[in-house]
């Protein structure tokens, strides 16, 4: 029987398979929070395409979440999990009022979006978040979105996907933090001067991170770095910390769970992003908001953000952060760049002409 309430549907590679995977695609659990948070009349459904590994139905902080198992898959078991979906998104029509359907990334999700939502007379957005704007994702071709079916998280991903695929995001909707994360600190004295976060991967770049420590540590020969994340790169980059002496200096710490990354970013006083390619890096947001500097090598926004420098090269980096440091006068103030819940709010008038 079909209920009146008011259903929006996101659909994601993955979602966490219980409270405590804080680590899981972290922009979409603040997303989904702030909306539960601002509009808890609003019915949440999130269809997980890949993640969890196994096939149930489960409720995640009150959202009801169906996972199809689908992660190392190949293409024939791929068209069933298209098939699996297809055939759960018909139930949730059937039973409820779906407002409009929200895909993480202009990928595969979005391609069983577009189409289910088109069939049945829907809205649909795709969240632009990062390296689906670039020219290698062959999704867009098959996905063909109108300009006003994107919304990218940032300014820069805009251009990208408009230089890459001919199409302009009509809308911005930027990832963002959850402030109340950031309570007190119980280490008010900042103790490490440098610290990285994310996974071990070639495309996160942390060889370069390494070497920058190294610099740094020409002029600051006690200077401390951290690194929360795990990967395959991890015994590349412990024999380079070796190799270049920085064992007394630099330590990798693994996979950390969310909060405690952020406790350890209101003890720092630098946080560095060597990233080679960031659509909104949520990170540099934690950072800042933490009371930390950031340096990256992309800046994703239009306008200028206090404590948030861009280097062009690895030089750049290292001076910038040695000088950092180096000045007592350095302002560790928080730096709050956007709310999640502004960003639901900008995602929900996507959806209100088909709401009331």
């Amino acid at each position: 029987m079909r209920q009146d309430d008011k259903t929006l549907v996101i659909l994601s590679p993955a979602f966490p398979a219980n409270e405590s995977e804080t680590y899981w695609i972290p922009f979409m659990q603040l997303m989904v929070k702030a909306l539960k948070k601002n509009y808890p009349e609003l019915n949440i459904i999130a269809l997980a395409f890949l993640y969890p590994g196994l096939e149930s139905t489960y409720r995640w902080n009150g959202v009801q979440v169906i996972s199809f198992g689908g992660m190392y898959k190949n293409k024939f078991h791929h068209i069933l999990l298209w098939r699996k979906t297809w055939k759960a998104l018909k139930k949730i029509h059937r039973e409820h009022k779906i407002i409009g359907l929200f895909s993480a990334w202009c990928g595969e999700c979005a391609f069983i979006g577009k189409y289910f939502a088109k069939r049945h007379s829907l809205r649909h957005i795709s969240w632009i978040c990062g390296r689906d704007a670039l020219k290698t994702n062959k999704w867009v071709r098959f996905i063909r979105p109108r300009s006003d079916e994107l919304a990218a998280m940032s300014p820069f991903l805009v251009k990208e996907f408009s230089k890459n695929h001919g199409i302009i995001p009509a809308h911005i909707i930027p990832n963002a933090i959850d402030p109340v994360m950031f309570t007190p600190s119980e280490h008010p004295e900042r103790k490490i001067d440098i610290l990285g976060a994310g996974s071990l991967v070639v495309l996160k770049q942390y060889d370069l991170f390494v070497e920058v420590i190294a610099t740094v540590k020409q002029s600051l020969p006690t200077v401390r770095a951290l690194q929360c994340g795990d990967g395959d790169e991890r015994t590349k980059l412990e024999s380079l910390i070796k190799k270049l002496e920085l064992e007394d200096n630099m330590e990798l710490l693994g996979s950390k769970k969310h909060e405690e990354v952020i406790s350890l970013m209101q003890q720092t006083k630098l946080f560095l992003h060597t990233s080679s390619f960031e659509g909104f890096g949520g990170v540099c947001l934690e950072a800042l908001y933490a009371g930390a500097h950031v340096i990256s090598f992309h800046y994703p926004l239009d306008h200028p953000v206090p404590h948030w420098h861009v280097a062009a090269n690895k030089k750049e980096m290292a001076s910038k952060a040695i000088e950092i440091l180096q000045d007592r006068n350095t302002d560790y103030s928080p730096v709050l760049v956007f709310s999640m819940d502004d960003s639901a709010k900008m995602l929900m008038t996507l959806y209100e002409t088909v709401a009331v």
